[in-house]
């Protein structure tokens, strides 16, 4: 079946979140195409993931000494009831994450980076050997589609004066590689200038601004029906369970 996990975590409101609407967008239009069954939403903002503690950490550790351990095993190497716990706050976040064909990760900069809500995200779903097949050693989502939608206020591509103070963007391209996405599974649609609106002194840049979100919602239209990610549903339906 298709499914979609649809992850954001913009502090802001709806109607005020950029990545909040580019991700509605892609999710409409998904739903559309395939239907609510698969359909999954998580809001980090409203809904915050817990910081891992010492007890994950601990637990971590002991799990990766083993080597490749699947999610199913490890509620046995607990040790006391806090490991107990933070395992209890980890695994669902995993197995939701491993079931999702494609997920969609709405991702605004703040101060740079990604926001705190989804850190905390990132750090406990990211358990040693979750995403391991323990018979073939590849990554279990390799034949996932993943869409990051980000939004800055500023500009920080290629050539601008703040290129080098991104990141977010290529953090989040390397996390998600490093986790197995592969790359042509990856795409990442970003919007610029957002706050050229509002902002008195990036005023003079709302047209590059609203050409760039613009530009950003004509491409997550795009993804959400195109053939490469039926493609990979299709690898996908071929190599996973």
């Amino acid at each position: 079946m298709f499914s979609l996990l649809h992850v954001d975590s913009s502090a802001s409101l709806p109607g005020d979140s950029v990545t909040r609407r580019l991700t509605a967008s892609f999710a409409e239009a998904w739903c559309r195409r395939h239907g609510r069954d698969g359909y999954r939403y998580r809001d980090l903002a409203a809904d915050p993931v817990p910081l891992v503690s010492h007890a994950y950490t601990t637990l971590g550790r002991r799990v990766e000494r083993h080597g490749v351990v699947p999610p199913a095993r490890v509620a046995a190497m607990t040790a006391d009831p806090a490991e107990e716990r933070e395992w209890a706050l980890t695994l669902p976040l995993i197995d939701e994450l491993l079931a999702a064909r494609t997920v969609l990760i709405g991702c605004p900069m703040y101060n740079f980076t990604v926001p705190a809500a989804l850190k905390a995200w990132i750090d406990r779903v990211t358990f040693p050997g979750a995403y391991v097949d323990p018979a073939t050693g590849d990554s279990r989502l390799r034949g996932t589609t993943v869409i990051v939608v980000t939004a800055r206020g500023g500009a920080y591509g290629p050539g601008t004066p703040r290129e080098g103070f991104d990141f977010q963007t290529p953090y989040l391209r390397a996390y998600l590689r490093n986790l197995g996405v592969a790359e042509e599974n990856l795409h990442v649609v970003q919007a610029e200038m957002t706050r050229a609106g509002d902002v008195p002194e990036l005023a003079r840049f709302r047209e590059l601004g609203d050409r760039s979100l613009a530009d950003a919602f004509a491409a997550v239209r795009v993804l959400a029906g195109s053939v490469e990610i039926d493609r990979a549903y299709a690898r996908a339906l071929g190599s996973r369970p």
